[in-house]
């Protein structure tokens, strides 16, 4: 991997990992452009990874400082911010979906359903999710746990690569009934624990085996480019959604699809 592959690896991972396009379905399909292997394409998706969990952790300090002074408070039986402690308790149960199938389908997250054929079709599938999102909104309701645990179901559909975690706990939000916008800043706060979980068994896993081919200057560059372009994606989105629709993410995931399966990617 040279510093080119490793900006624009880095690039599509902080644009595809808070727009609801798939950032694993995008990273397969250049992982496979680029001729990388299984094993060094995980080994740059963790480090990539790391870099969008300092970005939301950056965007959204204020947010996660006030939930974890919450459970601070909790801890020590003290009285929390009604919000903050709803907020806190729909995170927790809409992460233990994700992480309980995670670990039951880690083998086959990493070798069956890493297929750019496969991609095209859950790209298809999340589309379809999405639209539902967007066709029996409501928009008018709060968020409680019970229905932070119904986003965390969809957050699980996006163990399979091309179905959008982002794409599907938006859609989760808003069948739910929460307006757009809160529905995506829900989205990126209940990613937090997902992805720096994810990042960091797999940092775990690269510094044991010692795979020291990966490191250096196209890791590096990929690092910075992934954080600076997933602050900017991050911000982009929330504003988008307070005016727009989900359509335009649904068009763009569907010709995307349709290239993959044409054979010209």
């Amino acid at each position: 991997m040279d510093i080119f592959s490793g900006t624009i690896l880095g690039v599509i991972q902080g644009l595809t990992e808070f727009l609801p396009i798939s950032s694993s379905g995008h990273l397969i399909v250049a992982r496979e452009a680029f001729g990388m292997g299984t094993e060094q394409g995980l080994a740059v998706d963790a480090v990539l990874q790391l870099a969008t969990i300092l970005a939301v952790l950056i965007y959204f300090r204020s947010d996660l400082h006030r939930l974890l002074r919450s459970a601070v408070r909790l801890v020590l039986r003290r009285p929390t911010e009604p919000e903050a402690r709803t907020m806190l308790a729909a995170i927790i149960v809409g992460t233990l979906p994700a992480m309980i199938l995670g670990l039951l389908l880690e083998d086959q997250m990493e070798t069956v359903f890493r297929s750019s054929r496969l991609v095209a079709v859950t790209l298809i599938a999340g589309s379809a999710v999405m639209l539902l999102g967007e066709r029996f909104a409501r928009q008018d309701r709060r968020l409680s746990a019970k229905r932070g645990l119904i986003v965390g179901l969809f957050q699980s559909l996006a163990l399979v690569p091309g179905v959008s975690r982002s794409g599907a706990t938006i859609s989760g939000g808003l069948l739910v009934g929460l307006r757009r916008d809160r529905a995506a800043r829900f989205s990126f706060l209940l990613a937090f624990p997902i992805i720096a979980g994810s990042g960091l068994l797999k940092g775990v896993e690269l510094y044991t085996v010692g795979d020291a081919g990966v490191w250096g200057w196209p890791l590096f560059t990929g690092f910075l480019a992934s954080f600076g372009i997933g602050l900017v994606s991050i911000h982009f989105l929330l504003r988008f959604l307070r005016h727009h629709s989900l359509a335009v993410f649904v068009v763009y995931r569907l010709v995307l699809a349709g290239v993959i399966m044409s054979g010209i990617i």
